[in-house]
């Protein structure tokens, strides 16, 4: 690859990087600022938004998905290996192979119903709360499986091309 190529690609994931973070942090203050609203209004007004508490609720899935997209990006998420601390470090990057493709391909059939449920809520024309379509609701569902399952398939990747080298490095476990 090219330094400029690889330059460009460096912006753009910093860029991606900027982007759900910045969501992410929108989202955490839009849900921490509609929680205060809604103490304030009942306990100081004895009163409330009624569409508060469903997007709340909403905003925490949001919350968690976005979470967990960056979680993938930083390579961060729960793992259980009790077995591939026996393992030499080919054998640690053969099974992290395995356990890569394997995150991917889930991830890529949830994002895929996903989807396809979003569509079909779009089409029955489905209300979540406030004249929110449930399809709207829905859209981070495929949206972040989508991106987790990318993120696993480029980890897959690298370490398949790893493990095809000589001398594997010591720093790819998790």
């Amino acid at each position: 690859m090219t330094e400029h190529a690889s330059g460009c690609s460096e912006a753009l994931l910093r860029l991606i990087r900027y982007c759900e973070d910045g969501f992410l942090i929108v989202l955490l203050a839009a849900m921490i600022g509609l929680a205060v609203t809604q103490i304030v209004l009942r306990n100081l007004f004895d009163s409330g938004l009624s569409w508060a508490d469903p997007l709340l609720r909403l905003l925490v899935l949001w919350v968690g998905l976005a979470g967990a997209m960056v979680a993938t990006r930083q390579d961060r998420h729960i793992a259980i290996d009790v077995l591939t601390r026996y393992l030499s470090l080919r054998w640690q990057l053969a099974a992290q192979v395995i356990v890569d493709l394997f995150a991917a391909l889930v991830s890529a059939i949830v994002a895929y119903h996903a989807g396809r449920l979003a569509i079909m809520d779009k089409e029955a024309g489905a209300i979540a709360f406030a004249a929110v379509p449930v399809w709207i609701c829905e859209l981070i569902i495929p949206l972040a499986f989508g991106v987790i399952a990318l993120r696993y398939l480029v980890f897959a990747i690298t370490h398949a091309r790893q493990l095809l080298t000589d001398e594997p490095r010591s720093d790819v476990e998790h």
